[in-house]
């Protein structure tokens, strides 16, 4: 190839120092209407170029169909072709979508002058385009070690908040960028909980090292009203959400619709005390002399990822007064339930009776804590006043199971969507905004947990709703009886009175770049083996 011309050696110059001008100059791209055109970009493109030569990292929360994937295809084009030894990899969620960048790739090169292109293509196929110059472009798709062995000059990832394991995918491949490699993640929102949303939360407050950039739907120069009308006609509010406004909480399969799991943050306090091992128990509400009590326990092991947690509800109005979050070994938890119980004007207490539950159940009747939870006065005083008081012990608290977690949790969501218990609790709303639908199971998204979740749906099980629901009997109202009876003298039939509170019934719910600034004209240097 014979030299370049004086022209073309400054032009070589200026598209080596400007990746902006090099795309809009020189760049071609496939159309899915209008085949192969030139790529005039949109000023927010160019603004997204200029963060990606000025930040080391950069996150990009988008609406979709913005370009970005392209734009950052023909960015690792310019890189790869005007700089020595630069290791670009590109994470896709699929296959298929890892290929399709290539083909971008390739499509700009295709188009390329010749004389623009120096280094030569030494390699290419449907995932890898390699140059004489060093430099590589690579797309592959997620996997458990994708791109831990490289040393990285530039990280792509695309789609992020749809990438499997994600979390443990970034763990690995951000100590590829320590030699000073940069990165770029790129996605549409798809529910709270994730890294990515967390990294964006992050970076929108200045708290980690990624340049926060987010992109609407009208961001786009050529969208307005009535496109964003049409657009939507056919969307649900979760893709209106998710693909067009950048709505996090919105996006995802939240069992808590997002508005709500708003609303109830609004009504976050700060506990007026703190007590128990770490300061775990937050106490909202000092007990008055009426006032009756659940506390409501789901048990973990003490020494593995779940934790133990209780719930203290106030029966009289309904509200969340008291909770725990902690480690602690299945023993320790029942005397912490059984102070839990004392300051709470004796407390009816319901542990869920899980593998780990019965050694706390075993400890309660052991320090003798009376008012506990039972499907049937029978059970009681076979337990508590029996001859042999460990053998009815599984007829203590409350058996989670397929058959009663989704009317327990469908009684929470009926309770918190009309404000019909008050929540006052931010370890509690951190954990609803990631307690989502998987398949037709509601859970904790990966990585997160539900602990306190299922503690305040069992406890919220048993507490009276004030007459919003009908009541019927079913079996846990007599488990009411049997924790709430009070007896007191009639002063006219001197014969014990029983006071209890009923259950609402359950009800089953449907499934439902590299430089930190731009360069000056003088710059020829650095690109004098392009041109030689």
């Amino acid at each position: 190839m014979p030299a370049p011309t004086a022209s073309q050696a400054r032009a070589i110059i200026k598209c080596g120092k400007d990746p902006a001008y090099f795309i809009n100059k020189y760049s071609k791209i496939q159309h899915p209407t209008r085949g192969t055109i030139a790529f005039d970009t949109y000023p927010f493109q160019d603004e997204i170029i200029a963060d990606f030569l000025e930040h080391r990292f950069n996150i990009v929360v988008k609406s979709r169909q913005l370009g970005l994937s392209t734009v950052s295809a023909i960015y690792a084009v310019w890189l790869a072709i005007f700089y020595r030894d630069k290791n670009v990899l590109i994470i896709a969620t699929k296959l298929a979508v890892a290929q399709n960048f290539i083909k971008k790739v390739k499509v700009a090169l295709r188009h390329l002058p010749p004389w623009l292109v120096l280094p030569e293509i030494t390699e290419k196929t449907k995932q890898h385009v390699a140059f004489s110059n060093g430099s590589q472009i690579k797309a592959i798709p997620t996997s458990d070690d994708a791109g831990r062995s490289e040393a990285l000059s530039l990280l792509i990832i695309d789609e992020a908040a749809f990438i499997r394991n994600f979390d443990e995918l970034w763990l690995g491949l951000y100590s590829t960028l320590a030699t000073g490699g940069r990165a770029i993640v790129i996605s549409t929102p798809n529910g709270t909980g994730g890294l990515y949303h967390t990294l964006c939360e992050e970076a929108s407050q200045g708290q980690n090292d990624f340049n926060y950039i987010k992109l609407m739907w009208d961001d786009h120069p050529e969208r307005d009203e009535k496109w964003f009308a049409k657009e939507t006609r056919n969307m649900t509010k979760k893709q209106i959400a998710q693909e067009l406004m950048c709505d996090f909480s919105a996006s995802g399969d939240t069992f808590i619709a997002s508005e709500i799991v708003e609303m109830l943050r609004m009504q976050v306090e700060m506990p007026i005390e703190k007590w128990g091992p770490n300061g775990g128990v937050w106490q909202w509400k000092y007990p008055m002399a009426d006032d009756k009590f659940v506390i409501s326990a789901d048990i973990a092991r003490g020494d593995s990822a779940d934790y133990s947690t209780f719930q203290v509800i106030d029966v009289n109005h309904c509200e969340q007064v008291a909770e725990f979050r902690g480690k602690i070994p299945p023993d320790q938890f029942a005397t912490l339930l059984a102070e839990a119980g004392k300051r709470f004007n004796d407390a009816l207490l319901c542990p869920e009776n899980n593998t780990f539950g019965y050694t706390t159940i075993l400890k309660l009747v052991e320090l003798g804590y009376k008012n506990l939870y039972f499907k049937s006065q029978k059970d009681r005083f076979d337990v508590l006043y029996g001859n042999n008081p460990t053998s009815s012990v599984s007829k203590i608290g409350f058996h989670t199971n397929a058959a009663t977690r989704g009317p327990i949790l469908t009684l929470l969501e009926d309770r918190l969507r009309n404000n019909t218990l008050k929540v006052r609790s931010s370890r509690l709303i951190d954990e609803l905004r990631t307690f989502i639908w998987k398949g037709n199971k509601a859970q904790a998204k990966k990585g997160k947990h539900d602990d306190l979740v299922m503690a305040l749906a069992i406890g919220n099980s048993l507490v009276e709703s004030s007459g919003v629901h009908s009541i019927k009997n079913i079996d846990i109202s007599k488990g009411m009886l049997a924790g709430f009876a009070v007896n007191k003298r009639d002063d006219t039939k001197r014969k014990p009175v029983r006071h209890f509170n009923n259950l609402n019934p359950f009800i089953p719910m449907p499934a439902d770049a590299y430089a930190s600034s731009r360069r000056s004209e003088d710059d020829l240097e650095e690109f004098e083996w392009l041109i030689r």
